[in-house]
């Protein structure tokens, strides 16, 4: 999904907290007159119940409603209706009346997500495997300050987080979105309004001017953003902000009730809206760009349905004031808060959910919310700053100081557990002298060792996340656009060496810069995040990327031609398709694209090594340190099958068979799998990072072997 996904890292949807804690009284109507009533809104707590309904579903049932995470934005139109009708009301004339304003909403929102956010903190060490500490610690901490979203943002253009466990705190992303919102927009308002005394015009025609401003700049980034970042596109509050400024301008035009007389008219306006609703979270998925301008049909959905404010007997009124709407409405927002937190732990002791534990996730969602809403969410509002002690002000300095120090504590006893440096390196030399230099990793494969099962095990499932190529800590990859092209030399040796290619050529450098300085080598790297060098255009995230992947791979192509160098090694990953197909169909394109390039780089006048690419647990295992952090029997749970494993290897296919007399290709797949059994552990070496990548120490371990194929295929070496 993040596309967020991507997903997917990237999770879609969370409740919109202000929705629910503005309450269903707020001042709901502005009419020509700027004034404001003051009636229940039973239609906007039916719009919450079904916001919080879509995200629930969709987080239990992704495969069902596969546009269930649109529920997020039918909150934001929700929350910027609301609190613009509240400011609106009494527009901020001074510093006093923002701060009023601010600590209303700590009152309001802060209470149930500390409570959250604590319990999470808690529950880290207690039933989390020690592997995600570090990561989900640190979040809580981005959460708590709200600025989750940007954290995630940033991690999203991360490839290799792609397969970190999500987090149980990934949703706070929107209430982060939500209190930066909430942070600059009564100054705006005021701002408007200020200006509207200035001009001598009405404050309602100023401010819904200045909105639409707003809805259009931020339509128009968030649109090309979708194409160009849609990672960062996704939490983005900027690619955002126009959704909830719709429902802001919902708030300040004139109300459907005065402009059209009859109550039909605003029904079926109301019935229009929902339909739109509904159509976007059956028919989207993760494939549809966005937010962008898909967005727009959810987000003026909901926007119709609170213009219309309908009360004709057949407008759907009825149906969103049902009582299990009102209830689902009154408890959205803890429910939305506790709900994700128990789809995350429970499958660490349960495995994959089965419907038995999401009616129980259910089950305790709406147990947790009863709670917390009665004991928390209404006590904390009507008793912050009744006295002098307990201040809103007070309240929000304690709990992030608490929450934040908590959370570091957790942070930095995630960082205990991972062995780096010199710690690392004499926890390898303990381990290889326990089981012997020919029975520690790879050469375990191939030698008659014991099988020492995982103990002793190096690096330890939360070091082998860090224990990454040196390339990572130089900064050697181009991504994004792949317009920065980073070049990172290794060794000083006279024997030139390019290595090319994504991820999976970069896995191999701890082994290659061993084999540089025994054969007095200088490596130099040309490696690329998931973009594969190819004529073949893959189907990365936007068009702007798959266009600067081609160029990224000419360019290797003019880097190492002209007999620069004395070899060239290449590997990669095809962890995407050929644009045009999908996976399960994409092998003889993709082959064509490489059986051209390789073609074409007869330039480079050196013979080119192919090294065939390593197994893929991902196929069966999301995580192979996480999977042996929390695994009872990690040899027989973390490990797969030599078909199971089988990776995708288009290059190779296509250097075998185009035949090409300075094109050669080594196959390293016995060293990790034999005929059975692909191990989790090889040698006492965790043999990936991840689900795909391999741990320097592994691959370190496989330096005589890579050496003694190179030196197969190019004798003169």
């Amino acid at each position: 999904m993040i596309q967020e996904t991507q997903e997917t890292t990237e999770i879609k949807g969370r409740h919109f907290a202000e929705s629910n804690a503005q309450g269903t009284y707020a001042g709901a109507r502005t009419g020509k007159s700027g004034g404001q009533s003051k009636a229940f809104r039973g239609d906007i707590q039916g719009l919450r119940a079904i916001a919080v309904s879509l995200v629930v579903v969709y987080h239990l049932w992704p495969e069902r409603l596969t546009g269930g995470f649109i529920g997020v934005d039918v909150f934001f139109v929700i929350s910027g209706f609301l609190i613009t009708s509240h400011l609106m009301k009494r527009p901020p004339k001074s510093w006093s009346d923002l701060l009023t304003f601010w600590m209303r909403r700590v009152k309001r929102l802060l209470p149930a997500s500390f409570l959250v956010l604590g319990v999470t903190l808690a529950a880290i060490p207690l039933f989390a495997p020690v592997t995600v500490w570090k990561d989900w610690a640190s979040q809580i901490v981005a959460s708590t300050f709200y600025v989750q979203n940007w954290r995630l943002a940033s991690t999203s253009v991360d490839y290799l987080a792609a397969d970190n466990a999500v987090s149980a705190v990934q949703h706070f992303w929107s209430l982060s979105v939500e209190e930066q919102f909430y942070l600059f927009w009564p100054v705006i308002i005021a701002g408007l309004v200020a200006l509207a005394v200035m001009l001598r015009k009405k404050p309602t025609v100023v401010v819904a001017l200045g909105i639409a401003l707003i809805v259009a700049a931020s339509l128009v980034f968030s649109s090309i953003s979708t194409v160009t970042e849609p990672g960062i596109a996704y939490f983005s509050t900027f690619t955002r902000a126009w959704e909830l400024a719709i429902g802001a301008l919902a708030a300040v035009l004139p109300a459907a009730t005065t402009l059209l007389r009859h109550s039909r008219f605003n029904a079926i306006l109301a019935w229009i809206g929902l339909l739109a609703i509904a159509y976007a979270g059956v028919t989207y998925s993760g494939a549809t760009p966005f937010p962008g301008y898909a967005a727009a049909l959810p987000v003026l959905g909901t926007a119709l349905v609170i213009w219309a404010n309908a009360s004709h007997a057949h407008s759907p009124n009825g149906l969103l004031s049902h009582p299990v709407a009102r209830f689902l409405g009154d408890h959205s927002y803890s429910i939305y808060l506790w709900h994700w937190p128990l789809i995350v732990f429970l499958p660490f002791y349960s495995g994959d959910l089965g419907l038995l534990d999401k009616a129980a996730i259910i089950a305790a969602t709406i147990v947790l919310s009863m709670l917390s809403k009665r004991y928390v969410e209404d006590r904390f509002r009507a008793r912050l700053d009744t006295g002098k002690i307990l201040t809103g002000g007070r309240f929000l300095l304690v709990g992030t100081v608490v929450l934040g120090l908590l959370g570091t504590v957790v942070v930095n006893a995630g960082s205990s557990n991972e062995e780096t440096g010199d710690k690392l390196a004499t926890e390898i030399q303990r381990v290889q002298a326990q089981v012997g230099v020919d029975c520690f990793g790879a050469a375990a494969m191939v030698n008659s060792c014991a099988n020492t099962g995982a103990s002793p095990m190096v690096p330890s499932p939360a070091a082998a996340k860090n224990d990454k190529s040196q390339a990572y800590a130089d900064d050697c990859w181009s991504n994004g656009d792949y317009s920065d092209r980073p070049v990172c030399t290794y060794g000083d040796g006279e024997t030139q060496v390019a290595l090319t290619g994504n991820s999976h050529a970069g896995q191999w450098l701890p082994a290659l810069t061993e084999i540089a300085e025994r054969r007095g080598w200088t490596i130099t790297t040309y490696i690329a995040s998931i973009c594969a060098p190819s004529d073949a255009p893959i189907a990365l995230d936007s068009q702007a990327k798959a266009d600067g992947c081609l160029d990224y791979g000419k360019w290797v192509k003019e880097q190492t031609a002209g007999g620069k160098f004395d070899l060239i090694i290449t590997s990669n990953r095809q962890g995407l398709p050929v644009q045009g197909y999908d996976l399960g169909n994409t092998g003889k394109p993709a082959e064509a694209g490489y059986a051209s390039y390789l073609s074409d780089w007869e330039s480079a006048e050196a013979p080119i090594v192919v090294i065939r690419d390593s197994p893929y647990p991902g196929n069966t295992v999301d995580n192979v340190p996480d999977c042996l952090a929390t695994s009872n029997n990690p040899l027989q749970d973390c490990s797969g099958t030599p078909k199971s494993w089988e990776s995708l290897d288009p290059l190779a296919t296509a250097a075998q068979k185009t035949n090409l007399p300075f094109v050669s290709t080594i196959d390293m797949t016995e060293y990790f799998c034999n005929d059975e059994t692909c191990p989790a552990v090889i040698g006492s070496v965790v043999p990936y990072f991840d689900a795909s990548h391999l741990t320097a120490t592994f691959a370190r371990s496989l330096a005589d072997q890579l050496e003694k194929k190179i030196a197969g295929a190019v004798p003169r070496l």
